[in-house]
């Protein structure tokens, strides 16, 4: 347990190479997904379409929400942007540099697969396979046959066993002219996510510098402030039932002595230090009054330099008096030479 709780903590503290590591795993898993993908054109006018540019965009969105799923900071996201203004107010710079963070995070997995998807080119072939130029590529003078019976031998091209329109155009040709197009849009699809990758963590920072450094300093910050809140919590959650806990058995203690007259044994040296991790909150109402003035009102970003020398005393509380100073005295020894 000691080894699975320094690797938590390890992952707590290093958390945006763990999302890295994160993302990485889950565009070599869409990838391997596309892969063991078995696929299977209907063949059929009306569902091929439908079925190929299912394939293309249905799991490139389900892995983009997966991406926000398993994004810590969406919970935080999400509380910072609903909680009420108080005496801290909302930036959406601020929002718009933490959504921009976890979507451009989301978003390796979805191009991953529309990248292979498209290279591949079966999605493709299944979606437009009725859209193949007869006119160019095969033979238009073959028998006559309506546009619906021209669509619906079209539609078999993918599938090679039962395709049965060699006369009007070669199934190997409507594959390979298919493929093409699938492949260079694949390789032009992959050139305009790199090509506005860059754009976005190399030359936004250059334009607005001051903007980019105040937004990710303020990320940093509420993401900082609610891990800290939370360990607080956890501690002052522990000394609470650790100090029930104790009065529990001492009370117990107490009715055992006073029924059979044992001498009473002495309390723990370490009660006086968790009531003192208590910060003055000692019962269920108070702590439920305290986190909803933290979700309700948090405190300013404005700290004051008398509550920073302060110990022990939540801020705005009022200082005691300062003793007025002791005055001196003076005492002057005459000597005489008689």
């Amino acid at each position: 347990m000691d080894k699975f709780r320094m690797i938590f903590q390890f992952l707590q503290s290093n958390q945006e190479s763990f999302m890295n590591g994160i993302c990485g795993i889950m565009a070599l898993a869409s990838a391997q997904m596309y892969s063991a993908f078995d696929f299977n054109c209907p063949c059929l006018p009306r569902y091929n379409l439908a079925y190929g540019l299912g394939i293309l965009l249905v799991p490139p969105f389900i892995l983009f929400l997966l991406g926000f799923v398993l994004n810590n900071n969406v919970s935080m996201l999400a509380e910072e942007w609903r909680r009420p203004q108080g005496q801290r107010g909302k930036d959406p710079a601020v929002l718009r540099y933490m959504f921009c963070s976890m979507a451009q995070r989301a978003m390796i997995a979805p191009v991953v697969w529309v990248s292979v998807t498209l290279l591949d080119g079966k999605c493709i072939t299944c979606a437009f396979c009725t859209l193949v130029p007869v006119e160019t590529l095969g033979n238009a003078s073959h028998s006559g046959l309506s546009q619906g019976e021209m669509k619906r031998v079209l539609a078999r091209i993918p599938c090679k066993e039962i395709y049965d329109g060699q006369e009007l155009i070669a199934n190997e040709v409507a594959i390979r002219y298919l493929r093409c197009i699938s492949q260079a849009l694949g390789w032009c699809f992959v050139l305009l996510m790199t090509m506005l990758a860059f754009l976005v963590r190399s030359l936004r920072p250059c334009f607005t510098q001051a903007a980019f450094l105040k937004s990710r300093y303020w990320s940093h910050y509420i993401d900082i402030e609610r891990k800290l809140f939370d360990e607080t919590c956890t501690e002052h959650a522990k000394s609470f039932a650790k100090v029930c806990i104790q009065q529990f058995f001492e009370g117990m203690s107490t009715d055992l002595v006073a029924a059979h007259c044992h001498p009473p044994r002495k309390a723990p040296a370490d009660v006086g230090e968790d009531a003192e991790k208590l910060l003055g909150i000692t019962d269920q109402g108070t702590m439920n009054t305290a986190l909803k003035s933290w979700h309700k009102c948090k405190p300013p970003l404005h700290l004051h330099p008398p509550a920073l020398h302060s110990s022990n005393r939540w801020p705005g509380e009022e200082q005691p008096p300062p003793h007025p100073p002791v005055p001196r005295r003076e005492m002057v020894a005459y000597y005489s030479r008689v």
